[in-house]
């Protein structure tokens, strides 16, 4: 789902003028969806389902996000999309400076516009764009693109950060083993800090309305001890782990690990006995193993044979 636009605090920066009429709104920013309507239509925008521009109608929302931000007034957040303007409104109401990164350039005018002299918008995509250096973060994130933009924002040292995404990505994100949600990126995000749980935001808050609930995840930096020393081994650790999610481990995991490591299958039980994994594992399945007991088994094993090709996929 797609929320909102981009804001920073201090400066507006508008990155293309608009041939279209002026894009200032006299008033509050649009939550009803007549007013969100007419908005649109201003700025030349029609909703895209693709890039899940579903807009907030619920102030209240906006301001629980906010409030999960645990740092001082006069901190610098950065906002992932901005949209219309809503959690901008609601980040400048707890005197945050706030930058948004808004990819729309349409919103960008717009946000910059309604916003000057408040916040710095940036045009661009959160996923490819150069970010700013900020530890803080804060948005409302398309639901296709949110693992995505998250990795980013992990990787690129975000500290502390509180999103609105898909309820399904955010029971992934706070779930702990034992769960049936816990997955590869619940122990890969793991690695960095935790994700906690903000609470439910319905359907019924958005306009259009999407088929699907949302939901607040706060984010705190609390790297895992031990670390990874390579990510790729742990990544293709976890892929071999979770491809059967549903299986136990058993005779499986051994022969499958070997086809991805230059590892007998023989030599498996002894290293996973070193990095002290339950007894009984192979009676277990993998979302009964604790993240640091896969980086701890990570770290004993040689390179991969075959390394991922891409980012892991959200189950």
């Amino acid at each position: 789902m797609r929320k909102r636009s981009t804001g920073s605090s201090s400066r507006a920066e508008r990155s293309r003028p608009t041939s279209r009429r002026s894009l200032r709104v006299d008033g509050p920013v649009p939550l009803r969806p007549e007013e969100i309507a007419a908005v649109l239509e201003l700025v030349g925008v029609e909703p895209s389902r693709s890039l899940g521009q579903n807009f907030l109608v619920d102030r209240t929302v906006a301001a629980r996000e906010a409030a999960l931000l645990d740092v001082a007034p006069g901190t610098e957040v950065l906002e992932i999309g901005g949209g219309l303007g809503p959690l901008t409104q609601a980040l400048l109401d707890r005197d945050f400076r706030v930058t948004v990164i808004e990819r729309e350039p349409r919103f960008a005018s717009y946000l910059a516009t309604n916003f000057a002299g408040r916040i710095r918008v940036i045009e661009g995509d959160a996923r490819t764009a150069p970010l700013p250096q900020v530890t803080v973060c804060a948005g409302n994130l398309p639901f296709s693109a949110a693992h995505e933009i998250l990795v980013r924002l992990v990787r690129e040292g975000m500290e502390h950060g509180v999103f609105l995404v898909q309820r399904e990505v955010a029971d992934r994100l706070v779930a702990m083993e034992g769960s049936r949600d816990y997955g590869r990126p619940s122990v890969l995000f793991r690695v960095d800090g935790v994700f906690l749980g903000g609470g439910r935001v319905p359907s019924s808050s958005f306009h259009p309305r999407p088929a699907v609930d949302g939901a607040l995840v706060v984010w705190r930096r609390d790297p895992l001890d031990p670390s990874p020393r390579d990510r790729s081994t742990l990544e293709t650790l976890l892929e071999v782990a979770f491809e059967q999610r549903r299986k136990v481990l058993g005779r499986r995991f051994p022969g499958a690990l070997s086809r991805r490591f230059p590892l007998p299958a023989e030599k498996v039980p002894a290293l996973v006995g070193e990095a002290d994994w339950p007894q009984g594992w192979e009676r277990l399945r993998a979302e009964e193993i604790a993240p640091d007991r896969f980086v701890a088994l990570a770290n004993l094993l040689p390179p991969p044979s075959r390394r991922p090709t891409a980012s892991p996929a959200p189950r």
